[in-house]
């Protein structure tokens, strides 16, 4: 590496964001890593999942035969007979031979060789391992994918894009460290995903925004409006009498826990979750309005600031309360062209629980994200009214005391 390349280098690590970005980066590797094998289901073999005792990793080295073969009702299936090595395991190292699409099922996907793939291990009548497809490898596109993530977000936001890192895997950390262990303990998981809330926003927030009186504004109406969408939430669950059972997960869960976790509370504490990361947007965003316009205008009442940052903030519910609704309609396309093939009239199509989970879920957030803004605007006019705060807070929203060298 010559001289250049190497003063390169030393720049850029002497610039703290990328030190903060890497920090960021690290523990959210660590984490995905660790969570991928607790997450393999059954992919596009038909294999059974239910009951495997492990789950490994191999390469297709050969592709023995190929042939089509007659289903029970007349249809075709692909059938391969594949050679593969085991890369992970008691047995890496070791080559076998297995079949795949030996199972009836609705798509079988053609594997070829170099593919690198997962495989199910579960015991014959005589207690011999069988191998079999479950689904491709994802992790390496998955990692460079996050690397270009987290270099743009660097390279284009700086110290605030670099500091967003570092929430995420904090985001990450809180979740998998005290989300998912407490909800698997039997806690109520809408007092959980709340706790979780009250813990992450201040520290998410800061780490993104800076601490000001700006942020503390969308702090306190984050959680404010959190609150209210928990207590919104478990009533329109129990209006409409929501079992949450509405995606197959929710069962492998069950038979994995029986009786052990609130599936209904489940419900309510996703649609919270998943509000959370949508505020951040629309509460930042009005406390920073509030403060723009007292500077503007540092004469006019705070009713006046009131008003004119809630018009901004109408034009942001406007956007986004769709962004929601084409969001759900995205992920749900297939169900949606089920429903329009089946030809199902409307009352009945938004009747099914699968359907109607998804609009009272729309429906809450959307509520809660409305109220969110009228909060913020409230509570970021009577912060800049209060005479201990003042336009010290820089543009970018972190706040510089004194001159560092």
């Amino acid at each position: 590496m010559n001289r250049l390349a190497r003063h390169s280098l030393s720049h850029c690590w002497a610039h703290w964001p990328w030190r903060l970005g890497l920090l960021g980066l690290a523990p959210t590797c660590l984490i995905l890593l660790l969570a991928t094998p607790a997450m393999a289901q059954q992919g596009n073999s038909g294999a059974p999942v239910a009951g495997d005792n492990e789950v490994v990793e191999a390469v297709i080295t050969r592709a023995v035969a190929e042939e089509l073969v007659d289903l029970y009702n007349g249809e075709q299936q692909l059938l391969q007979t594949l050679e593969v090595e085991l890369v992970s395991g008691d047995r890496a190292g070791e080559t076998l031979t297995i079949e795949n699409g030996q199972w009836a099922s609705v798509a079988v996907i053609r594997y070829e060789v170099g593919d690198r793939v997962v495989l199910g291990v579960s015991g014959d009548a005589s207690g011999e391992p069988v191998y079999y497809i479950t689904d491709y490898v994802r992790r390496a596109p998955m990692l460079w994918l996050f690397g270009l993530f987290v270099v743009v977000s660097i390279a284009v936001g700086r110290r605030r894009g670099a500091a967003s890192l570092v929430g995420m895997a904090v985001s990450f950390f809180v979740i998998f460290v005290f989300v998912l262990p407490q909800i698997n303990a039997g806690r109520d998981p809408i007092a959980v995903a709340i706790m979780a809330a009250a813990l992450l926003i201040p520290v998410t927030f800061s780490l993104s925004h800076g601490w000001s009186w700006k942020t503390a504004a969308a702090v306190a109406g984050t959680l404010v409006s959190l609150v209210l969408t928990g207590l919104l939430a478990r009533v329109a669950v129990d209006a409409t009498r929501l079992t949450g059972y509405a995606s197959e997960d929710v069962y492998f869960l069950q038979a994995a826990s029986p009786g052990q976790i609130n599936v209904r509370g489940l419900l309510m504490a996703s649609i919270v979750i998943g509000l959370l990361g949508i505020l951040d947007d629309i509460t930042i965003s009005q406390a920073a309005i509030v403060q723009q316009m007292r500077r503007a205008l540092p004469e006019a009442p705070l009713l006046e600031v009131y008003r004119r940052a809630m018009d901004v903030g109408r034009d942001h519910i406007a956007s986004l309360v769709n962004t929601l609704v084409l969001v759900y309609a995205s992920s749900a396309m297939p169900l949606l062209l089920l429903f329009t093939r089946d030809e199902l009239p409307f009352r009945q199509a938004i009747n099914y629980e699968v359907v109607a989970e998804e609009v009272v879920r729309i429906l809450v957030a959307s509520t809660g994200l409305i109220a969110a803004v009228p909060i913020t605007t409230a509570l970021a006019c009577w912060l800049v009214g209060r005479s201990a705060f003042s336009d010290a807070d820089d543009d970018d929203g972190f706040v510089h005391h004194g001159h560092a060298h």
